[in-house]
C-alpha cells in the first residue's frame, strides 16, 4: 500500500476554511440520500400485493411474481453497485450522488404507470441502478470528511436517518395508493438532487485527483489474493441482514398464515416493525463500535442476537400478531449493524479503491437475496416453508460467523492511504 505524499496530506488542512464548517453538511445530505435509498427499496415489499393485483397478479402467482420483481431490482443494485463504484473512484465521490439519484428518481416516478409484470421489473432494475450508488459513496464521503476518532459516528448517522425512510414508506404504503407511494419517492429524489448542489469532494480524493495513480479498477480486486480475501469477507458479513429482510420479512404474511397466528400479518407492518428496529440498531452498533473500540466485536454481538432471533421468528407458532411483530422489530435490531458492516468495508481498502469497494459491497450483499430467495424457493418444492428458511437462514449465519472471524480489525485504522496495484 502506497502513502500519499506530506505535500497531498497537507492539501486538507489548507481548504478553504469554509470547507470544515460545511462537515455537518457532508454527513446530513448523504444521510437523506440514504433516506430516500431506502424508502424506495423498501417500498416495494410494502406495496407488493396491492400492486400486482392492480396489474391483474394473483394467487400462488403474486410470490413467484414478487420473487422475479424483488430480483430484478437486486440485480439492478447488483451491477450499479459496480459503475457507480468505479465511478466514484474516477470522477469522484460527489458526481456518483447526482447521477444515481437522477436515475432513481426517472425511473420511480415511471414505476407509478406500470401495466405488465415486465414493466414492473424494468422500473425496478433502473431503480436498483440508480439506488446502487448512494449508500457507498454517502459512506466513503463520510469516513473521508471526519477523522478517524468520529468516523463511526458519522456513518451511524448516515444509516439510521437512511433506514428512517424505510419506516416512511412503510406508512406511506399503508395509508396511500401504491402509484402516489412511488411518485413520492421519485420527488423525493428530485428535491435531494437540489440539496446536493452545495456539495464539496473529500479532502482526501480532492488530494488523489492531482496524482497519477490508477483509481476506482474493479478487476485489481481479484488479481490479489489478499484483496480478494478482504473484499469477499466483508460481503459474507453481511448477508444475514438480507436474508432476514429479504425472506423472512418481504414473505412474513405467508409465514404467519403458516404459523397459524391469532390474526393475518401485513407485510407493511412487519417492515414497519423491522425498520424501527434497525434505526436503533444502527444507532447502538455505531455508537458501540466506537465506545469499545471495535468493528469486529460489535458484529459478533449482532450476528449472535440475529441467530437467536430467527429461530424465535421459525417457531412462533400460534402467537398474537402483536408478538409476531415484536419479534420482527428484535430482528431488525440485530441486523442493525449494517452500518458498521459498510464502515468496515470503507476502512479495508485505500483512497484509489475505497469508493469502488463500499459501493459494491452493500449492493452484492443485496444482490445476494438473488440466489438467496431462489434457493429458499426451489427447497419449497420439496418442504414447507418453515424449513426452507431455516436451512437457508443456518447457511447464511454460518457464512458470516465464518467472514467475520477472518477480517482485521480496523477501527484504528488511518484512511490516508493508496491501494497499490498493477
Amino acid at each position: 500500500m502506497k502513502q500519499l505524499t506530506k505535500e497531498h496530506t497537507d492539501s486538507l488542512n489548507n481548504l478553504p476554511d469554509n470547507f470544515k464548517s460545511l462537515l455537518s453538511l457532508s454527513v446530513l445530505v448523504p444521510a437523506l440520500g440514504y433516506f430516500v435509498d431506502m424508502y424506495d427499496l423498501l417500498l416495494f415489499g410494502i406495496v407488493r400485493i396491492p400492486s400486482l393485483k392492480a396489474i391483474g397478479v394473483s394467487g400462488e402467482a403474486l410470490i413467484n411474481t414478487g420473487v422475479y420483481l424483488l430480483n430484478m431490482q437486486m440485480t439492478g443494485m447488483l451491477l450499479g453497485g459496480i459503475l457507480w463504484g468505479i465511478l466514484g473512484d474516477k470522477k469522484g465521490r460527489v458526481s456518483v450522488l447526482f447521477g444515481s439519484i437522477l436515475l432513481y428518481s426517472v425511473a420511480n416516478i415511471a414505476n407509478a404507470f406500470v401495466k405488465t409484470p415486465d414493466a414492473y421489473a424494468l422500473m425496478r432494475f433502473l431503480a436498483g441502478v440508480g439506488l446502487a450508488g448512494e449508500l457507498g459513496a454517502a459512506v466513503t464521503l463520510v469516513s473521508e470528511s471526519l477523522s478517524k476518532e468520529m468516523r463511526g459516528y458519522g456513518t451511524a448517522i448516515v444509516a439510521s436517518v437512511g433506514i428512517l425512510g424505510s419506516v416512511t414508506a412503510a406508512l406511506v404504503g399503508d395509508l396511500l395508493p401504491w402509484t402516489t407511494a412511488y411518485i413520492i419517492g421519485g420527488c423525493l429524489g428530485f428535491v435531494l438532487l437540489f440539496l446536493r448542489i452545495k456539495m464539496f469532494e473529500s479532502g482526501m480524493y480532492s488530494s488523489l485527483k492531482s496524482m497519477d495513480v490508477k483509481k476506482g479498477n474493479f478487476l485489481s480486486l481479484f488479481t490479489s489474493k489478499e484483496r480478494f480475501l478482504k473484499y469477499i469477507q466483508c460481503i459474507l458479513i453481511g448477508l444475514p441482514t438480507w436474508y432476514v429482510v429479504g425472506v423472512l420479512i418481504t414473505f412474513s404474511p405467508e409465514f404467519a398464515r403458516k404459523l397459524a397466528l391469532t390474526s393475518p400479518v401485513t407485510a407493511g407492518k412487519a417492515i414497519l416493525f423491522t425498520y424501527l428496529g434497525l434505526v436503533f440498531g444502527d444507532i447502538v452498533s455505531g455508537f458501540g463500535s466506537q465506545l469499545i473500540k471495535s468493528r469486529k466485536k460489535i458484529v459478533l454481538i449482532f450476528l449472535s442476537m440475529t441467530t437467536v432471533l430467527i429461530v424465535v421468528y421459525l417457531f412462533s407458532y400460534g402467537m398474537s400478531v402483536a408478538y409476531f411483530y415484536t419479534v420482527c422489530g428484535l430482528l431488525g435490531f440485530s441486523i442493525g449493524y449494517w452500518a458498521v458492516f459498510v464502515t468496515i468495508a470503507s476502512e479495508q481498502f485505500g483512497t484509489n479503491l475505497r469508493a469502488t469497494v463500499t459501493t459494491t459491497v452493500p449492493n452484492f450483499v443485496r444482490g445476494a437475496t438473488v440466489p438467496i430467495t431462489l434457493s429458499f424457493t426451489f427447497l419449497r418444492t420439496y418442504m414447507d416453508i418453515i424449513q426452507s428458511a431455516m436451512i437457508v437462514g443456518a447457511v447464511s449465519m454460518v457464512i458470516a460467523f465464518a467472514a467475520l472471524y477472518f477480517l482485521r480489525e480496523t477501527y484504528h485504522k488511518d484512511l490516508n492511504y493508496l491501494e497499490h496495484y498493477v
